[in-house]
């Protein structure tokens, strides 16, 4: 009928609303299609053949670097007793603030707080750094420490999935999700995201922090303990014949397939599969990478291991320096569950917290860096050290330090970026980055940019937008030319 109408003589009015209501039917159903991700370019090459492989791929140009280690430290880390010392706060302290200040929660006062800590300087580079951190003191001239880093918001939360996903709110991907995304893994043994936490238990917001949210579930972060069993759920409860493990296996993986074929839109299903397959590779492999008794005395002890308030973190530095040198793209490694679930989070006893704290992560910190530089890695890794916000100059309470979103302090070492090297500068309190101020958005461009990935570029089709770690036309984010060597 519709050939003789579009041929032949004009159609009336009825058949032209049918072809017409032919036409927008068409249309919504692209657009369901659309929406459901089975149209988007993005999902076209997310087959099982692509995708969702953990293949490893190129950049869009070439990188400097190959992996990240994230040192994620929990809590807002005080920038004025650690990393920006501000002579003027200790002149004044006790005086008030000359402006109101932002506050987080109440018990603030708007008078000044200087730091009960003595500054040095170190390395050739001259970076003056807190008594608190003699080790990373001791690799100065390895560091790029950025004094003028500020976020979004005051709350930990919050400001945890800005530093993860670029945005504040929950259920977006985490920055190593988009990295494996887009690079995949150089190990297929291994997952190309793991998290080193403290087995004791979850720092804020637990495993929001590392979810893939709606990119491809194969991405999202892969939890290993550092005590007992490294991979969780690897070995059966009880006893089975590598014969019968293996058929189960062969069944299962036909099976899957089966589904797969008939449903090949289903990434939970694809994730799912490839887990399972990874999980049995891992069953090879995985013990061996994590193994530290292979490691020497001296290497243990430089870690700490030797030492009860050093071994937890340590454990899970070494760890993560193993599985990058054995091809993981990105490890995420957590501090301790002391004092708090948030360590880093000074609002009172400022001093003995920060001396708690220190002591459990400074020494293997430093000695990662130390390791990879030894072990001719630096220009292969980054390392990144911060946490999601910094404190207030003011005091709340008697000894503590509220949270503070307009300044922040953050390390970076190796993969291409400057060594001994200080950027930017906040005012003269510290309470806001004043000089060649850095956002969260912008670190993760010039990451990216390191290992070799344009933050326009790398997107993936969600709801029928084009979505990207750095949102660039909402944050403005922009490669940090100045922090790369």
């Amino acid at each position: 009928m519709w050939s003789k109408a579009l041929v032949g003589a004009v159609p009336t009015r009825r058949e032209l609303l049918q072809l017409l209501g032919s036409g927008f039917g068409t249309l919504a159903l692209a657009g369901l299609l659309d929406q459901a991700g089975l149209l988007s370019p993005a999902v076209a090459a997310e087959s099982p053949r692509h995708g969702n492989s953990l293949a490893p791929r190129a950049g869009h140009f070439p990188g400097r670097a190959k992996a990240v280690i994230q040192l994620c430290q929990n809590g807002g880390p005080s920038q004025m007793d650690l990393f920006d010392h501000k002579p003027e706060l200790s002149k004044r302290s006790g005086q008030p603030h000359p402006e109101q200040v932002e506050v987080f929660q109440l018990g603030n006062k708007n008078v000044l707080l200087g730091t009960p800590f003595k500054f040095a300087k170190h390395g050739l580079c001259g970076m003056e750094l807190s008594v608190l951190i003699p080790l990373l003191a001791g690799v100065a001239d390895d560091l790029c420490l950025i004094r003028s880093m500020f976020t979004e918001n005051n709350n930990h939360p919050f400001a945890l999935n800005m530093l993860q996903t670029g945005k504040t709110f929950n259920g977006r991907p985490a920055m190593g999700s988009w990295i494996g995304y887009a690079l995949g893994t150089e190990n297929q043994d291994l997952p190309c995201y793991v998290v080193l936490r403290d087995p004791a238990g979850y720092n804020t917001s637990g495993k929001m922090v590392w979810s893939s949210g709606w990119l491809p579930a194969v991405y999202q972060g892969t939890e290993f303990s550092s005590s007992g069993s490294p991979v969780l759920h690897l070995h059966p409860s009880r006893r089975v014949s590598s014969e019968s493990r293996e058929r189960s296996r062969r069944f299962l993986q036909e099976l899957n397939v089966e589904h797969l074929r008939n449903f090949p839109g289903e990434s939970e299903l694809e994730a799912r599969i490839q887990n399972f397959e990874l999980a049995a590779r891992m069953q090879l492999t995985a013990a061996k990478v994590l193994d530290l008794r292979s490691e020497t005395e001296a290497t243990r002890n430089r870690y700490g291991l030797d030492n009860p308030a050093t071994a937890g973190y340590g454990t899970r530095c070494l760890m993560a320096r193993r599985l990058v040198e054995s091809g993981v793209r990105f490890v995420q490694v957590f501090p301790p569950l002391d004092p708090s679930f948030q360590p880093w989070d000074t609002h009172s006893n400022l001093q003995q917290g920060l001396q708690k704290i220190c002591g459990c992560v400074d020494q293997p910190s430093a000695a990662l860096i130390a390791d990879l530089k030894d072990r001719g890695l630096m220009d292969d890794v980054i390392v990144m050290w911060t946490g999601e916000f910094g404190r207030l100059p003011i005091t709340e309470g008697a000894d503590g330090r509220d949270h503070n979103r307009h300044a922040f302090s953050s390390i970076l070492a190796g993969g291409g970026f400057r060594a001994g090297h200080i950027h930017g500068a906040t005012d003269e309190f510290g309470y806001k980055s004043v000089e060649n101020r850095v956002s969260v958005p912008d670190l993760h461009a010039t990451i990216l940019h390191q290992l070799g990935i344009d933050h326009r570029k790398l997107t993936f089709t969600h709801s029928g937008r084009p979505e990207r770690l750095t949102d660039p036309d909402v944050t403005g984010a922009r490669v940090v030319q100045d922090l790369l060597a």
